[in-house]
């Protein structure tokens, strides 16, 4: 559509959102009375702002262009360009971003344009055709993104982790359930046959009574010659608003180490590999046997060590889920850095585990899903598996990760990996880092006061402290 058609549906939309009129006895109603909060007809577009021009936001770009029902309409990053060609990156940054979404859209609808901010809160202020919000900043920025669109009646789409500390993700729980929204996280890998399939052979009991988890990824720091943040004075760049990209957390000057995707290094931004991994890899254990908040854990930094500034290159962690009438206890094991775990008896000695995968034993054989755990779950002796029958899909097959959401949005059913979910996979995910963030602690998690039992300094790490004006209250 031109930008007279676009104007034209921005009335349309303003107009029932407005108030109810009163026709030849007629209420005409706002769409969230029709079919829920910020319910889009199904004849409607969905409009959708992009936020964040990162590497990781072609991905989300590639996924909306499949689908002729939803479009760009808006881009929010504070920074204008990145170059990216001393790290064989593809140039990134709001510019480019709109450049490549108006010439994708102009194929079909001529002289297409999208809204340009530095700031996303200008842009859900001045832009009320906008429906959702797509969230793919650095962890940091997450939670205030998603609160501030979810509070202004957008859907929201989150990339992992949901938020970067404990509170964070409560949270943004307790206002997805107050506002209704469809909210999707950016596990990908949940929306795929084979992560289900894994959860079904889980569950069908194939493997006895399950006892052990594991997950690793070969992931380590980029940085690999410093050891905290950098001391000298560097002059921000131009068309780089880093005030906005620093969001709520507390100010430190400007410095090239942190930008422009090199801030997982560093905890004030980031959560190392596990934060940036484990919203992936451990999903299936947390899915198929309905994980909640462990008992306790503790994660080890391996190799470089690591500091209260910095992510070590490599860990090892455990985690103990006690049981209930449901599940026997379980103990999940995480490793990064190339680290693996032990070949078990079961697994034969010629099936090599590779730099990334999950596996689960239990009492009679185990799966393992090795190359990833997006990959096609093998049952392990090959006896078990040649007397097993797959049990009858009990979860339904995806449409594709971003469709699950537009068709929430659309009033159909919210989509599996929603903040519901999302924010408890993280909370598992972000009580991992808050170990390693203390040096290899152990917690002992209460769960309802959201305390790290005999750990006070615990504290400022599952709620940091947030710039004043950025609150989240």
């Amino acid at each position: 559509m031109d930008n007279k058609d676009n104007q034209a549906t921005t009335t349309r939309r303003n107009f029932i959102k407005a108030a109810a009129v009163a026709g030849a006895g007629i209420m005409i109603l706002p769409r969230c009375t029709l079919g829920g909060k910020g319910f889009v007809p199904p004849s409607d577009k969905i409009n959708i702002a992009l936020v964040g021009a990162g590497g990781i936001s072609m991905h989300h770009l590639n996924e909306v262009f499949k689908y002729d029902d939803v479009q760009i309409i808006s881009i929010a990053d504070p920074a204008e360009y990145w170059d990216n060609k001393k790290n064989n990156q593809q140039e990134s940054g709001r510019r480019p971003r709109k450049k490549l979404i108006e010439s994708h859209y102009a194929q079909k609808t001529p002289n297409y344009k999208i809204t340009e901010y530095e700031d996303f809160r200008v842009m859900l202020e001045k832009d009320p055709a906008i429906d959702a919000v797509i969230c793919c900043s650095p962890d940091n920025t997450h939670a205030y993104i998603s609160i501030l669109s979810m509070r202004a009646g957008k859907h929201v789409y989150c990339q992992k982790p949901l938020t970067h500390n404990i509170w964070e993700a409560r949270k943004v729980r307790e206002v997805a359930r107050e506002t209704g929204l469809a909210t999707q996280m950016g596990n990908q890998l949940h929306a795929l046959d084979t992560i289900r399939q894994t959860v079904e052979y889980l569950r069908s009991g194939v493997i006895g009574t399950v006892h052990d988890a594991y997950s690793w990824v070969g992931a380590t720091r980029y940085w690999k010659g410093i050891s905290g943040y950098p001391t000298e004075k560097m002059k921000v760049p131009r068309g780089f608003n880093w005030d906005v990209w620093l969001g709520p957390t507390s100010f430190r000057p400007y410095h090239s180490a942190y930008t422009p995707f090199t801030w997982r290094d560093f905890w004030d931004f980031g959560n190392g590999a596990l934060g940036d991994f484990g919203c992936h890899d451990m999903d299936a254990a947390t899915w198929a046997f309905g994980l909640d908040s462990p008992e306790s854990v503790q994660v080890f930094p391996a190799g470089n060590r690591g500091s209260s500034e910095m992510t070590p290159y490599g860990e090892i962690g455990h985690y103990y889920f006690g049981g209930n009438d449901k599940r026997s206890p379980i103990k999940l094991t995480w490793f990064s850095g190339g680290l693996l775990p032990e070949h078990p008896a079961a697994l034969p000695r010629d099936v090599k585990l590779k730099s990334r995968g999950a596996m689960f034993i239990g009492n009679k054989g185990l799966i393992l899903t090795n190359g990833g755990a997006s990959g096609a779950p093998e049952i392990f002796p090959e006896s078990l598996r040649e007397s097993f029958t797959p049990p009858p899909e009990s979860l339904p097959r995806s449409k594709g990760h971003h469709r699950e959401w537009f068709d929430a949005i659309k009033g159909g059913e919210m989509p599996l990996s929603n903040f519901e979910y999302a924010s408890k996979l993280t909370e598992i995910t972000l009580l991992g880092v808050l170990s390693l963030r203390l040096g290899g602690e152990r917690i002992l998690w209460d769960k309802e006061n959201m305390k790290a039992i005999g750990l006070p300094e615990a504290d400022q790490i599952i709620q940091e402290p947030v710039r004043q004006g950025w609150e989240m209250g």
